[in-house]
């Protein structure tokens, strides 16, 4: 299962994200940083994930946008993020809150001293949703890079009866990423 699930979640992300209608707000703003280099940290919340790796690789070819490094922790949840992640060019460092963060920490420290971008899930692993831990302010205080919270919405879509309320939009929902 965990190595099927990944490759046939990507495809149907890319088979669903043909059907919507989105707009990004925003990005206009990073495209300067960009072009400078400047390493950035995105933030999402864990329950609007599912579509970020594809909007990333979207950006990438409209905008110039960089690849990105995502934190997924070290559980098995967290290899079948790293394995989805990496359908869409995403590289990925292992760690969490509860398992292997300091390593994590040092490792996305390191790849913003190097001039790339990262990604983190403020309230992930385990939640409580919506609430921000503190290894996003650690890391923003240590690398001194820019925090650039990241939203997304979709109308209709399911809210899953998990911890997070994860997002999965309907085909052909609205949706926007800011």
């Amino acid at each position: 299962m965990t190595t099927v699930a990944p490759p046939l979640a990507a495809a149907a992300v890319r088979l669903l994200a043909a059907t919507l209608r989105i707009i990004v707000r925003g990005a206009d703003r990073l495209v300067p940083l960009w072009r400078e280099g400047r390493p950035l940290i995105y933030a999402v919340w864990h329950g609007r994930i599912l579509m970020v790796p594809w909007m990333n690789a979207r950006l990438r070819r409209t905008h110039g946008a960089r690849r990105v490094r995502v934190l997924a922790s070290r559980s098995r949840d967290g290899e079948l993020v790293a394995r989805y992640v990496r359908h869409f060019g995403l590289d990925v460092v292992r760690g969490s809150s509860s398992r292997g963060g300091a390593i994590a920490l040092r490792q996305l420290a390191a790849t913003l001293a190097a001039g790339d971008d990262v990604a983190v899930i403020p309230d992930g692993p385990r939640g409580p949703r919506f609430r921000l831990q503190p290894g996003l302010v650690a890391l923003a205080a240590l690398s001194g890079a820019p925090v650039v919270p990241l939203a997304f919405a979709a109308s209709p879509a399911r809210f899953l009866p998990t911890w997070d309320e994860f997002l999965v939009p309907l085909p052909f929902a609205r949706c926007a990423a800011v």
